[in-house]
């Protein structure tokens, strides 16, 4: 018998939905739109940042607070798996500094449906250069 999770078909509206938040997730990154994060970030939110610190929901909005850390933040290669109520997105990012300076990442995003809405559970964020 396997124990392996089976990924289940993703529904067209989850999949639009999904696409539409990861895309808000990162425009929020690149803007500081805190509103949307306490929007789209589930109360128990963590996040890992690059430099290996857990932060809550509260150290994440501080932290995501400070606008114009990036002038462009791009994600290639999104692949979105939903697995019952949950749903992780793995991407690519490459990104730029208001200073000019091209940098790339990775990141995974965990989201819960509860309640009939996709909330960000957690989040790992990987700088490669």
């Amino acid at each position: 018998m396997s124990t392996a999770r089976q990924t289940h078909t993703i529904d067209d509206g989850d999949a639009a939905a999904l696409r539409e938040l990861n895309q808000a997730y990162l425009d929020s990154v690149r803007t500081g739109d805190i509103a949307r994060f306490r929007q789209i970030l589930a109360d128990d939110f963590l996040c890992s940042s690059p430099d290996g610190a857990l932060l809550d929901k509260r150290q994440f909005l501080e932290h995501a607070a400070t606008p114009g850390t990036l002038a462009r933040l791009d994600a290639e290669d999104v692949r979105i798996r939903v697995l019952g109520d949950v749903a992780i997105i793995h991407a690519a990012t490459r990104y730029t500094t208001p200073a000019g300076q091209d940098g790339r990442g990775r990141y995974t995003d965990i989201w819960e449906k509860r309640g009939g809405q996709w909330l960000a559970v957690a989040a790992h964020v990987t700088r490669l250069c």
